[in-house]
C-alpha cells in the first residue's frame, strides 16, 4: 500500500516526513497537480461495477485503488503548469484528479471538502467556542457604526484579515495590527472588518495536532518589540520550546479535529499573563518544520506514522461477492 503526498516540489516540510517514510520502508509517491498534464498523467476506468484508476509521476505508476493514504500537503493549483493552462483545463484537471481520489478508500489528511471548510476564520471562531476553547471577543462587520460600539466596549483592539492572506500574486501575508484609540471606523463599509480583542500576551503557543497526538511548542513574547504584535513579524530571540497542554485544552482541540473531521491541525494560541490560552486559528495545513527544529519534537515522524498506518478493514464486492480488502 502506497503513500500519496499531494505538495509543491519545494515544500521542505514534506521532506522531512518523506525521510521517515522511506526509513521505514513504507512507499510513497510524492506529486505536484500543477504538473498535471504533463509530468503527472492520470487514468481510470469505470466498467461493469468496478473502477480501476492509476497515477504516473517521476517514472511511478501507482494504482489508486493501492493507495493506504493521501497527505493533501501543499498541493498546486491541477495544470497550473501545463503547455497551455487556462481556467477551463485547471477545473478539467482537477475534477479528474480529486474525483478519482475521493473514490478510493485512502486516509485522508486532510479531505479536500474538509481541508475547504477548515479555512473559514468565521466557522473557526465559531467551532472553537463550541468546543470550549477560549475565544477573545470578535467582531466581524461592514457595519461602521458596530464597529464603533465594539471599541467602546473593548479599547484595545486589534484588526486582521478574515482570510488571512492578501490576493496579490504571490499573495502577501498581512500582519495584525494594533487598532489606534481615535480610528474612523467608516472604512469598513468597503469590506469585511475583523476585529479582536487584544490578548496581553506572555507568550505564543503553536500546538500541532497529529491524529490523537499533540505537541505543543511556546515562544516568550518578553523580548519582542511591543509594537509588533504578530508573531511572524515580530523579531523575537526566544526559541520555540516544548510545553505541556492543559487538560481542559486537549479536550478543545479533540472536539475540534473531531467535529471539522480534520487529521491533521496547526493552532495558534496567545498565552496571558494568568496562564489562559486564547485560541486564535487552526490552520488545517500549517507548517511545523520550524518548531521541530527549535524542540525536537517528532512531528515529522508523528506525520509519517498517520499515513504509514493500516486503515481499518473495509466490506468490498468483488464480481457480486463479498470480500473484505484494507
Amino acid at each position: 500500500m502506497t503513500v500519496l503526498i499531494l505538495t509543491s516540489e519545494e515544500d521542505v516540510t514534506a521532506d522531512m516526513v518523506v525521510v521517515h517514510l522511506n526509513a521505514s520502508g513504507v512507499p510513497v509517491v510524492r506529486l505536484d497537480p500543477a504538473d498535471l498534464p504533463g509530468g503527472v498523467a492520470l487514468s481510470g476506468e469505470y466498467v461493469h461495477g468496478a473502477f480501476r484508476g492509476h497515477l504516473s509521476a517521476a517514472g511511478r505508476l501507482v494504482s489508486i485503488g493501492g493507495l493506504r493514504s493521501i497527505w493533501v500537503r501543499r498541493p498546486g493549483a491541477a495544470a497550473a503548469r501545463a503547455a497551455a493552462p487556462s481556467d477551463w483545463l485547471t477545473e478539467e484537471a482537477s475534477q479528474a484528479l480529486y474525483g478519482m481520489l475521493r473514490g478510493s478508500a485512502a486516509r485522508w489528511m486532510n479531505h479536500p471538502d474538509a481541508a475547504r471548510r477548515a479555512r473559514h476564520k468565521p466557522w473557526q471562531l465559531h467551532l472553537a467556542q463550541r468546543c470550549g476553547l477560549p475565544v477573545p471577543a470578535t467582531l466581524i462587520t461592514t457595519f461602521p457604526q458596530a464597529a464603533r460600539a465594539f471599541a467602546e466596549r473593548y479599547p484595545d483592539l486589534v484588526v486582521k484579515p478574515v482570510s488571512g492572506t492578501h490576493p496579490q500574486d504571490p499573495p502577501l501575508a498581512v500582519p495584525t495590527s494594533r487598532v489606534d484609540p481615535d480610528t474612523d471606523f467608516s472604512a469598513v463599509a468597503h469590506g469585511p472588518t475583523l476585529l479582536q480583542r487584544r490578548v496581553a500576551k506572555r507568550a505564543d503557543i503553536r500546538l500541532t495536532a497529529v491524529g490523537d497526538r499533540m505537541l505543543a511548542a511556546r515562544k516568550a513574547t518578553d523580548d519582542a518589540d511591543p509594537r509588533e504584535i504578530d508573531v511572524r513579524f515580530a523579531p523575537s530571540t526566544a526559541p520555540w520550546q516544548p510545553v505541556e497542554v492543559p487538560t481542559c485544552v486537549a479536550a478543545g482541540v479533540q472536539a475540534y479535529l473531531r467535529d471539522a473531521e480534520l487529521a491533521y491541525g496547526a493552532f495558534d494560541f496567545a498565552e496571558e499573563a494568568d496562564g489562559t490560552w486564547w485560541f486564535l486559528e487552526c490552520n488545517q495545513s500549517g507548517q511545523f518544520g520550524f518548531v521541530e527544529v527549535d524542540t525536537g519534537q517528532p512531528i515529522a515522524l508523528s506525520v509519517a506514522e498517520w499515513l504509514a498506518a493500516p486503515g481499518p478493514e473495509r466490506p468490498s464486492r468483488v464480481n457480486g461477492r463479498g470480500s473484505v480488502t484494507r
